[in-house]
């Protein structure tokens, strides 16, 4: 399993999903497996948005401390892990 940070462009995306302004944490088998997660779980029936910046196996420590890491599910599992919510 592997561990993904990612953040996004909304400069033209109308109604942005809550919670995603910071970035998104998504753990899957690969990067294939991932953005189908985002796709299945995060944004139902809209396109996903270009991705500003990707992190392959984020160290959790160089995310935001005060609001990040106080609020993920597990980053060991498959799933959506920051925000809450999505999974």
């Amino acid at each position: 399993m592997m561990r993904y940070w990612f953040e996004f462009d909304f400069t033209n995306y109308d109604k942005v999903p809550s919670g995603l302004l910071m970035g998104c944490g998504v753990t899957g088998y690969g990067y294939e497996d991932v953005i189908n997660i985002l796709k299945e779980k995060v944004f139902i029936n809209k396109s996903l948005p270009e991705i500003k910046k990707v992190a392959e196996n984020i160290d959790l420590q160089e995310l935001d401390q005060n609001h990040v890491l106080p609020n993920i599910n597990s980053p060991n599992q498959r799933g959506v892990w920051f925000p809450l919510g999505y999974n």
